[in-house]
């Protein structure tokens, strides 16, 4: 009987220990994707910062606007310049230019033809062209995003292009139409009213200007039902 009742005891022993195992292993695996989710946010959107206030490390902000712009061609270029300092890039600009201060540099927006003449400061890049929709006038919305490898945005459309100039690091747009992807240096345009999501690829923390030229009667913005495919990590 005794042999019965040490037996019956050391299955019981074993059988909590089974018990504890499994709940410790499953608790370290909730662990381990809180911290993932934690570390790659889905749903990232360019949010307005008011003036003065400060801003999170990573996102992607509005730093300017530029309302009722009117455009004699069916489609635009975006022309990006840096100045050494803010009041050469002021100087330079047209009516309808922007200036802002980001990642340690004074960079200038100008929009026009491909040919537009614009003087003074580094030529950066030419971004386009940007298709533009019908409208009676349009709204020029330049953002600034700081984003980590594995970071996407939500899915969203725009009542207008978008374009992105990279500083640095790398990215992937996902449409209806398949995977685009841009490097450090390079651009990439998207059409009005597409449904998309962008994920940060590579290793490295992706800095980028970006600018929606859209319809002054719309938002900028609008989430979408669209169901990425996830062709971006692959």
């Amino acid at each position: 009987m005794k042999s019965v009742q040490v037996a019956a005891i050391l299955g019981i022993l074993a059988s909590l220990l089974v018990v504890q195992t499994t709940f410790t292993v499953g608790e370290l695996y909730s662990q381990e994707m809180a911290g993932t989710m934690h570390e790659h946010p889905t749903g990232v959107a360019c949010d307005d910062v008011p003036p003065g206030q400060e801003r999170p490390e990573f996102g992607c902000f509005n730093i300017a606007t530029e309302k009722g712009l009117q455009f004699p061609q069916p489609s635009v270029y975006w022309h990006i310049r840096t100045f050494t300092n803010r009041d050469a890039a002021e100087e330079a600009k047209s009516a309808t230019g922007i200036v802002v201060e980001e990642d340690g540099r004074v960079w200038l927006s100008e929009f026009g033809a491909r040919d537009l003449l614009v003087k003074g400061g580094q030529p950066i890049a030419i971004v386009g062209p940007l298709q533009l929709p019908a409208a009676k006038s349009y709204t020029a919305v330049l953002s600034y995003a700081v984003m980590r490898p594995g970071d996407r945005s939500r899915v969203h459309t725009h009542p207008g292009p978008e374009g992105w100039y990279m500083i640095v690091g790398e990215q992937c747009l996902e449409t209806p139409a398949g995977a685009n992807r841009a490097k450090a240096g390079g651009t990439m345009t998207v059409l009005a009213n597409v449904p998309m999501e962008l994920s940060i690829t590579g290793t490295v923390l992706r800095k980028s200007l970006v600018l929606v030229i859209h319809d002054s009667s719309q938002p900028r913005g609008t989430p979408s039902r669209w169901k990425p495919s996830g062709v971006c990590s692959q």
